[in-house]
């Protein structure tokens, strides 16, 4: 399975996958033209309507109106690095939702494919193309302390 990014003007990035093109930007006050969410939106985006779309189906597959239903996703970042420290999936249940549900409702959600993914990432590896030919350059990817995958000394702000 293959994505293809290109870039359209300015800061925007563009991704072809499955017949779809997905467009991001930088917002005007990061130098982009605020004409499409930025990657890490899409990538918070892509957490909630993944839980979004298990508890759809949740409440589909027992005949329970989704009318009123709604999920919310709380973000906690930290301070000093701007990472998510903490991400809550809150189901916002419809009116009757019955109470014998609720703890198999969260862990339909708990199957989300991106949530998944989050708890156990796959390996990334970032390599080079130069003028169509493999430049053999491969350089690990990145773990949680960006300076050491480098060899450098750890970081002050992150020790």
């Amino acid at each position: 399975m293959d994505m293809t990014v290109t870039f359209p003007g300015n800061l925007k990035v563009a991704a072809a996958y499955r017949g779809f093109t997905i467009a991001t930007d930088q917002s005007p006050e990061d130098g982009g033209d605020g004409t499409a969410p930025a990657p890490f939106d899409l990538f918070l985006a892509s957490l909630a309507t993944c839980a979004g779309i298990y508890m759809l189906r949740f409440l589909r597959s027992r005949n329970l109106s989704a009318e009123d239903a709604s999920l919310a996703m709380h973000m906690e970042r930290d301070e000093e690095t701007n990472m998510l420290r903490s991400v809550t999936l809150d189901l916002h249940l419809p009116p009757g939702f019955p109470e014998k549900y609720c703890n198999a409702v969260i862990n339909a959600v708990n199957l989300c494919a991106v949530k998944k993914h989050l708890l156990a990432p796959p390996e990334i590896t970032v390599v080079t193309t130069l003028a169509g030919e493999p430049a053999h350059t491969t350089v690990p990817a990145l773990g949680p302390d960006p300076d050491a995958a480098a060899g450098a000394a750890p970081s002050a702000a992150l020790g």
